[in-house]
């Protein structure tokens, strides 16, 4: 795995956001929990670095957020959502930059395996801990509780993505 100086600071920045951007919807009350904060600069690293700085970014995201500001709690919650966002990471520059899917095709794949990812990561915690899944639980969660973040994404991503490629004097 290459590297480099400059894209290791935008990713510092990437993750810099997703720790900055839920603490304000939580700080604001603006329910940060059901709009997915963390979820958009973590995919906006993917797009815009590539597969290999959104893993990192969003493995690392949760797990930080929650040691500076207890937000998520740790276990099970971040411990979970760092797989599902490295997954959306990966995805996000693997789709988009390896595949050369359009934006649309590469977010809404790498949203979809992100919940997958997630809902075998709880699985996984919750049947090692002896508790119980239950998957009605699980889809409401991921999809229902959530629909404003999904939307949100689903506009603000492909609009900051196309913003920055299209002018060339902003450059990410």
């Amino acid at each position: 795995m290459k590297f480099n100086t400059n894209n290791v600071v935008k990713a510092a920045l990437f993750l810099a956001f997703a720790i900055i951007l839920p603490y304000i919807f939580h700080w604001t009350g603006v329910g940060g929990a059901a709009l997915l904060p963390m979820h958009i600069p973590v995919l906006l690293c993917g797009f815009f670095l590539g597969s290999q700085y959104g893993i990192l970014v969003g493995l690392v995201a949760p797990l930080l957020n929650s040691a500076l500001t207890g937000m998520p709690p740790i276990f099970p919650t971040a411990v979970s959502m760092a797989f599902e966002l490295a997954a959306y990471g990966f995805f996000a520059g693997f789709f988009y930059k390896q595949k050369r899917y359009n934006i649309y095709i590469s977010l809404i794949l790498s949203m979809l395996i992100g919940r997958v990812v997630l809902g075998i990561a709880n699985y996984i915690i919750l049947f090692a801990g002896g508790d119980r899944f239950v998957l009605s639980a699980f889809l409401a969660s991921a999809f229902v509780n959530s629909m404003w973040g999904i939307v949100i994404q689903l506009v603000l991503i492909p609009f900051v993505v196309r913003l920055f490629e299209s002018n060339k004097g902003l450059k990410v």
